[in-house]
């Protein structure tokens, strides 16, 4: 899997896919490499219910997101503000991602 945590992409389809021009964009905040699913700030947010623990947690609807599988997401490309693949090249003996829609080295 080419996406990591901390990049910023766009849900390209499932029910969490923007409607008409609308994107929904949003930063990754996990990856579940065996189970090829990232969990996405502010993307497919479900309500839990959280019993009382005491004084200090009281409980109660808690809001919190849930993973997506990652085909359905795509890397967002800031140069060009629109979803793109990403690559492996070598540089200076190391080796680093890149976008394929602008060449930009993303690592």
């Amino acid at each position: 899997m080419r996406i990591k945590t901390g990049d910023t992409v766009i849900v390209i389809a499932g029910k969490n896919k923007g409607q008409g021009n609308e994107k929904t964009i949003g930063k990754v905040l996990s990856v579940d490499h065996k189970k090829n699913m990232v969990i996405v700030e502010g993307v497919n947010i479900g309500t839990f219910h959280k019993k009382p623990r005491g004084m200090q947690d009281p409980g109660g609807l808690i809001k919190k997101e849930r993973p997506i599988h990652a085909s359905n997401v795509m890397y967002f490309d800031q140069k060009t503000k629109s979803g793109s693949r990403i690559g492996y090249k070598m540089e200076n003996g190391k080796k680093v991602r890149f976008s394929k829609k602008s060449g930009d080295v993303i690592d």
